[in-house]
């Protein structure tokens, strides 16, 4: 073999960068990557607690409800749990890490907006912590729920804005509060629309 031949090691380097970035795809300047889900764990809500469907064939998903637990992450799983509680979210997420559980597959309508026709068309997505202490809203957990956000807009064509992406207390005729004046929207916005 001359020194101009390149050697075995290098061929096969060569030949697995090749592939990754086939299997990527081509890196040009164009628009970023469409948002992906977060890391998340399936924790099931009981079958008492929502309602089986097959959206978005049965109902159009076209919302995001944003909500505050109101109880620590482990008293609301179980009450996400207790089949007498009538109650349940597709997703929650822990205040210190950003932890993400999912209670309720997206094709299956969550019973969290207290308004039929919002459960059937949204996404429900509980954070751990309490309405009257921001100390709750970490960027961590800011962070991880705009990322789970900006994954749900991209799977179902929901814009990136506040028309479409709401508290609870902005569901017609809730009586809720959450997710309060403390929430930060203006951040949360900001980290949905730059999610990749």
């Amino acid at each position: 073999m001359d020194s101009t031949s390149p050697s075995r090691r290098s061929l096969l380097k060569g030949a697995a960068v090749a592939a990754t970035a086939a299997a990527l795809g081509p890196l040009t300047a164009g628009p970023a990557r469409a948002a992906s889900y977060p890391t998340t764990h399936w924790i099931p809500a009981s079958p008492s607690n929502y309602t089986v469907s097959s959206r978005p064939t049965s109902y159009a998903i076209d919302r995001v409800v944003i909500h505050v637990t109101q109880e620590y992450f482990q008293d609301a799983r179980h009450i996400f749990e207790d089949p007498a509680r009538q109650v349940s979210p597709h997703y929650m997420l822990a205040s210190a890490d950003g932890y993400v559980a999912q209670f309720v597959r997206e094709k299956d309508i969550a019973w969290h907006a207290g308004n039929w026709s919002y459960n059937t068309r949204s996404i429900g997505i509980e954070h751990e912590g309490w309405v009257d202490d921001p100390s709750w809203f970490t960027d961590v957990m800011y962070r991880q729920s705009a990322q789970l956000t900006a994954a749900l807009c991209t799977r179902y064509g929901i814009p990136k804005d506040r028309t479409h992406i709401i508290g609870h207390s902005e569901v017609p005729g809730t009586d809720h509060t959450d997710p309060g004046p403390y929430w930060d929207w203006t951040t949360y916005m900001a980290y949905v629309r730059s999610a990749v």
